[in-house]
């Protein structure tokens, strides 16, 4: 069991406004390979070859292959206990906003509805010329798929040295601001504008919680910090919340 203190208690039971930032350790619980540490995915192939424009554009079949490999990996990984926490805890506040750092869409998949996905949803996909919308069923089964209008067709994610969706940040950002409640889950908040969200609802007067195994470098500036894996403390935290 967990330490609760009473002001995080106090917190769940009382406030209005939460909003939560999810990072890779909340998906590795599911059995997904992080892209930091030995047993990663950057541990077995070289990001600089696989994860931004150039490398795409200079070799698309072998960036294609990395993300059917990533694709058919996912496919094989269920939600764990601490994604089916925050879906019961999405239907506990007035104003919940769920923000990820993850592509693998399992919050949608555990039942999520409100989730902002910073660096994009592998399940998605765009042509790079008209930014058609291609989801994995409807795109060509071709080494390199592309577009009816010729355009190269690549994966809805965000890649090294592209910018975060505008209005996706925006809307994150606004959910910070406002929050009550900030819960940090599973993210080392060290991959900026991601790590400044946590930043900016404590300026704002946000009670932020912070839920790793390990410290990190929010640690120091956190209102607390639950060093527990996310599967084993939201449930927990759920239990505190009052049931309608």
């Amino acid at each position: 069991m967990i330490q609760i203190t009473a002001k995080l208690a106090s917190k769940l039971k009382s406030c209005n406004s939460v909003c939560v930032l999810t990072g890779a350790g909340i998906s590795a619980e599911s059995g997904v390979p992080t892209f930091r540490g030995p047993e990663g995915l950057w541990s077995k192939f070289k990001p600089e070859e696989l994860a931004n424009v150039q490398a795409f554009l200079a070799n698309p079949a072998l960036v294609w292959e990395w993300y059917r490999y990533r694709k058919t990996l996912l496919k094989n990984v269920s939600p764990n206990p601490a994604h089916i926490a925050l879906v019961k805890m999405e239907k506990h506040f007035k104003d919940f906003t769920l923000v990820t750092q993850n592509v693998d869409n399992l919050h949608a998949r555990a039942g999520s509805h409100k989730v902002l996905c910073l660096h994009g949803n592998i399940d998605k996909n765009y042509c790079m010329t008209c930014a058609k919308d291609f989801n994995d069923a409807n795109l060509a089964q071709t080494t390199v798929p592309k577009c009816d209008c010729g355009g190269l067709v690549r994966p809805g994610v965000v890649w090294f040295g592209e910018s975060l969706p505008t209005q996706t940040f925006e809307e994150a950002e606004s959910a910070a601001r406002r929050s009550q409640l900030f819960l940090c889950i599973g993210t080392s908040a060290v991959v900026y504008p991601a790590a400044s969200l946590p930043l900016i609802a404590k300026e704002c007067g946000s009670y932020v919680v912070e839920i790793n195994p390990e410290v990190t470098e929010l640690s120091a500036i956190a209102d607390e910090s639950i060093f527990e894996k996310a599967g084993v403390a939201l449930p927990q935290l759920v239990d505190i919340i009052p049931k309608n």
